[in-house]
C-alpha cells in the first residue's frame, strides 16, 4: 500500500483481513508510519532505499518473477503511482484509490508497464468493479466494514483519530488545514 493516510490504513488493514500474505505501507513521513505500525502494519520508508528492490527481493515467485501482485496506491502523487507500477510483479495490478487534483504528468508508462503487462485500475467511493456487483453489493460491504471496525475499532480510534474538535471550531481548522499550518491524520469534529 503506498501511503498511510486513513483510506490507505484501512484499505491495508481490509487487504490484511481478506488474507493478503504480506501487507506493507510505505509512506515517507514518520508520523504516519509510526500509527500504521501501531496498527500492526508492516512500513517501508521510500527513502530507505529503492522500495522496488527491497519488496522485490522478499517477494520472488520464480525467475524473472517477482514483486507485488497488487500495489493499492493511495497517495494521490504521480511518483507515487509511478512506484507502485514498479512494485508490481509480471501482470500485476495498481488498484489506485488516488485523485489527482494536478493531473500526472509524471507517470512513465514505460519499461516496468509494458515490459511486464501491468494493469492500473481505478478505484473510487461507490464503484464496484464490473463484474464483481452481484457478489459486492451495499450489505456485503456492509457487513465486512462492521466486521473490521469489530476487529479493529478500538485500535483505529486509538491511533487513526488525531484530534477531536467541537464543531464551532471547524471552520478554524479546515482554514488551518488548507494552509497547511496544522497537520492531522483524521480530525473528528464534537457537536
Amino acid at each position: 500500500v503506498t501511503g498511510a493516510g486513513v483510506v490507505a490504513l484501512l484499505t491495508a488493514l481490509f487487504a490484511r483481513r481478506a488474507g493478503a500474505a504480506s501487507v506493507v505501507v510505505l509512506d515517507p513521513t514518520p508520523q504516519r508510519r509510526a500509527v500504521a505500525e501501531a496498527l500492526g502494519l508492516e512500513t517501508l520508508d521510500p527513502a530507505d532505499g529503492d522500495p522496488a528492490v527491497v519488496l522485490k527481493t522478499r517477494w520472488r515467485h520464480a525467475a524473472g518473477d517477482r514483486g507485488a501482485d497488487v500495489v493499492f496506491q493511495c497517495r494521490g502523487q504521480a511518483s507515487a503511482l509511478h512506484l507502485a507500477l514498479r512494485l508490481l510483479r509480471p501482470q500485476g495490478t495498481v488498484v489506485d484509490l488516488a485523485f489527482y487534483q494536478g493531473g500526472a504528468d509524471a507517470v512513465r508508462l514505460g519499461t516496468e508497464f509494458h515490459h511486464n503487462g501491468l494493469s492500473l485500475r481505478c478505484a473510487q467511493i461507490g464503484r464496484v468493479p464490473r463484474g464483481l456487483a452481484p457478489t459486492w453489493d451495499r450489505d456485503r460491504l456492509s457487513a465486512e466494514t462492521i466486521a473490521l471496525l469489530g476487529e479493529y475499532g478500538d485500535a483505529l480510534r486509538k491511533h487513526l483519530v488525531s484530534a477531536v474538535v467541537p464543531l464551532d471550531e471547524a471552520p478554524t481548522v479546515l482554514t488551518d488545514l488548507a494552509a497547511r499550518r496544522r497537520h492531522e491524520l483524521q480530525v473528528v469534529f464534537a457537536a
